[in-house]
């Protein structure tokens, strides 16, 4: 296969046959990609540039940021020009059988239709909020958190916030909290920025399988990267730029990401539905790391369920929490990214084997997480009269679960309209707690069924006071507090009671509301999340999250000008603007899948393991 001159996004695997040095040192823990190459044999070139930096002063608020960036004096090697707005974008969005309006204030009079956005007609001395000035702000914030690897934009940074003397790891790109960024620029027509992260983050990918307990496991995907600015060849007056990945080794708790991969994945077919160009998700690259990332998740293991066990501090929630074991969040990103790589896999033999497990993998786990993980009214009652020490294959309590772990809180949280997928599921115990992203998450990728959808949407109308309260969202509900604070978290001080991970308010989960209520046509709710936003935000200067029950105090560590909480709202406002967008974000299921899960509900609990039909079989 010929390979493409100077291309910076080179098939390691075809590479590895000609030499190629990507600079990769296991004894310094990082993996270094330079930005040019040496000259080769099969004529490849490393390109030197010297530093030029510039800086941009922002006037709003007498607030000063430096913004510096390295720009490469070498030409891009790999075509990265984008499409135009208009090319591939979608137009109308058919749910349910009704087609979404395209105009926001049929659905809600309170938004202007000049470009002024919400105006809350009790706004209990705030005053009128302009929706239009909050959003050029957003935008204006977005691009000066832009981050430049050699010339060209890859990603951006976590927060610009420059109040603290400490910077931590806010200043690199983080995978998963590039996505509502990656989702915003898609939806806005700038294509480019999401290409380049793509295909630099997959160059990041571990390829390599060691015996060094401490290195990455093969195709996973880091938690983020760090663009460095370093000398070329001991040459002070010429330098270049590397990337910087970490896999967990500098994170709290050393934990590796596993949700990660899931988002690229994701996103790789939000650029594709987006800008109509699959040409990237064809690649042998591409392909090759979709693949490493389906192997290490579909791997066989001890567990035998059809979730994904992982342990605490694994994704979103990325501190000591109790959700170790196999959180919902995990299993809905799981869900949604296997569909996802199934769409964009290109057939051929090799990938026949991956597919079917792919298939038996997705049909289990469907089934396990509507039935097991499901909790209404109606469900609560019968957990409550649960027998245990059940054997044999038609037991009733599967997992033995005591009914004496209902907790006293979740009998007056529970509504009789409505209800949600819990937190997590192991052998005699089951976490209550609601968890937001995986709730939404399993709305949006198709893992909840569409009653499920409903009452989930059902039970953030009915609990609002609790979920929502004055800015959105909770990230889980209720807050651990006293001495199962202290066991669960091990005290840990910044997850106090409605703080941080531990039932704090975090605006980015905006954008995951407002695509889960465009899919189920309910977007009166998203609309009425980000009026209480657009209250605050601004003027609270966009914090990381909110403390408190009622989200009232900005959070005690929280950083400011966060830049995910800032794409997410503009994701949220772009979506209820044009509600079609969403599609890009959506995912369906086929007719055999629904097939496959209507017979496993109907099939006999007494059935053999690996009768005909299910090559795969999981204990369900």
């Amino acid at each position: 296969m010929a390979l493409p001159e100077a291309s910076l996004c080179l098939d390691r695997l075809l590479l590895s046959g000609f030499g190629a040095n990507y600079g990769k040192q296991r004894s310094l823990g990082l993996v270094e990609l330079r930005c040019g190459l040496r000259t080769l044999g099969n004529g490849i070139k490393r390109c030197g540039f010297r530093s030029v930096s510039f800086c941009r002063t922002d006037e709003r608020k007498n607030l000063t940021k430096r913004s510096c960036f390295l720009r490469c004096k070498c030409q891009k090697a790999d075509s990265v020009s984008g499409l135009t707005a208009d090319d591939g974008r979608p137009t109308s969005l058919s749910i349910n059988g009704k087609t979404n309006v395209n105009n926001v204030q049929e659905l809600n009079p309170l938004y202007q239709s000049d470009g002024g956005g919400f105006t809350d007609g009790n706004t209990n001395g705030v005053g009128t909020v302009d929706g239009r000035k909050i959003e050029e702000e957003a935008w204006d914030l977005l691009k000066e958190s832009v981050v430049y690897y050699c010339g060209n934009p890859i990603g951006t940074i976590a927060a610009s916030d420059t109040s603290g003397s400490s910077i931590l790891n806010y200043d690199q790109v983080f995978i998963r909290d590039f996505i509502p960024s990656g989702v915003a620029f898609l939806l806005k027509g700038e294509y480019d920025i999401v290409r380049n992260f793509i295909l630099h983050t997959l160059q990041l990918q571990s390829w390599e399988k060691t015996m060094d307990c401490h290195s990455p496991g093969q195709g996973l995907m880091p938690a983020s990267f760090k663009v460095r600015t370093v000398p070329l060849d001991g040459d002070d007056s010429v330098t270049e730029d590397v990337l910087d990945p970490d896999f967990g080794e500098a994170a709290i708790g050393r934990v590796a990401p596993v949700d990660s991969g899931l988002w690229w994945i994701i996103l790789l077919r939000a650029y594709g539905k987006c800008t109509g160009d699959l040409s990237v998700q064809e690649r042998v690259d591409v392909q090759t790391g979709i693949k490493m990332i389906l192997k290490l998740c579909l791997a066989d293991g001890f567990d035998m369920f059809p979730t994904l066990l992982v342990t605490d501090g694994s994704c979103m929630i990325d501190r000591r929490m109790g959700i170790h074991g196999h959180p919902l969040e995990i299993q809905a990103l799981f869900y949604s990214a296997l569909l996802c790589a199934r769409e964009m896999l290109a057939p051929e033999d090799a990938s026949a084997d991956l597919l079917r497990a792919l298939n038996n993998r997705l049909v289990a786990l469907s089934f396990h997480i509507r039935e097991y993980y499901w909790i209404d009214m109606k469900k609560l009652n019968e957990i409550y009269r649960y027998k245990t020490e059940e054997y044999s294959y038609d037991a009733v309590n599967k997992f033995n679960i005591y009914p004496d772990q209902i907790p006293s809180w979740l009998v007056d949280f529970m509504p009789a309209r409505g209800g949600y997928l819990i937190g997590n599921l192991q052998p005699a115990h089951m976490d209550f707690r609601f968890f937001s992203l995986g709730n939404l998450w399993s709305i949006v990728g198709g893992l909840a069924t569409v009653d499920q959808s409903h009452a989930i949407l059902d039970l953030v109308e009915e609990k609002w006071s609790e979920l929502v309260a004055d800015m959105p969202l909770k990230i889980c509900y209720p807050a651990l507090e006293g001495q199962e604070w202290r066991i669960i978290t091990g005290s840990d001080p910044k997850n106090t009671a409605w703080s941080y991970h531990n039932g704090g308010s975090w605006p980015t989960l905006l954008w995951q509301l407002t695509v889960a209520c465009m899919k189920m046509n309910r977007p009166e709710i998203a609309e009425k999340a980000v009026i209480l936003a657009e209250r605050r935000i601004s003027r609270d200067k966009w914090p990381e999250y909110y403390d408190t029950r009622r989200a009232r105090f900005i959070g005690k560590q929280s950083r400011l000008f966060q830049t995910w909480s800032i794409a997410g709202y503009l994701v949220a406002k772009l979506l209820l603007a044009n509600p079609s967008a969403a599609k890009v974000l959506i995912t369906e299921e086929d007719s055999e899948l629904v097939n496959a899960f209507s017979c496993m509900l109907s099939a006999n609990p007494r059935r053999k393991r690996g009768q005909k039909g299910f090559k795969q079989p999981f204990i369900i």
